[in-house]
């Protein structure tokens, strides 16, 4: 566990072993930090857990008023539903968005908030049958995707 985690800044306030987040890049007001390279070293529209804190030390940063503290966090797995017939342990695949139907039980399965309409992922692993069937009539497999950077 130790080798996949990743030192970072994030707001002191909401720095708290099992916080999860989704990283969404820097802003203009990182450009002159001298702290941006570990505030920016994580992978942009991934998720990510904190699993531990550092020394507790507060940096000033000009995003959080409260200042950013080190933490360390895991990248997350992302979940989704694709196509079972390309449902493929160790497979790379481009990711479809297939229904707009927000309505759908299975919508955050099928539109991972991670992901964008033909992002470049790969198969991590098959978890198994949606726990309902598709409405659209789709066979579908919910899998553990990982980001790929091809």
């Amino acid at each position: 566990m130790d080798v996949n985690k990743i030192i970072t800044l994030c707001g002191k306030d909401w720095a708290k072993v099992g916080m999860e987040f989704i990283f969404l890049g820097g802003k203009q007001e990182c450009e002159n930090c001298r702290l941006k390279n570990i505030c920016l070293r994580l992978r942009e529209g991934a998720k990510y857990k904190i699993v531990g804190l550092r020394n507790g030390e507060i940096h000033e940063c000009p995003l959080h008023d409260e200042g950013v503290v080190a933490v360390e966090v895991v990248e997350l797995p992302i979940m989704a539903l694709i196509d079972s017939k390309v449902a493929v342990e160790g497979a790379k695949i481009r990711f479809e968005k297939r229904c707009d139907n927000l309505d759908c039980e299975l919508y955050n399965l099928c539109n991972p908030l991670e992901l964008k309409d033909g992002d470049s992922v790969i198969v991590k692993a098959i978890v198994g049958d949606p726990p309902i069937q598709c409405p659209k009539g789709y066979s579908l497999k919910i899998v553990e995707l990982e980001g790929s950077n091809a």
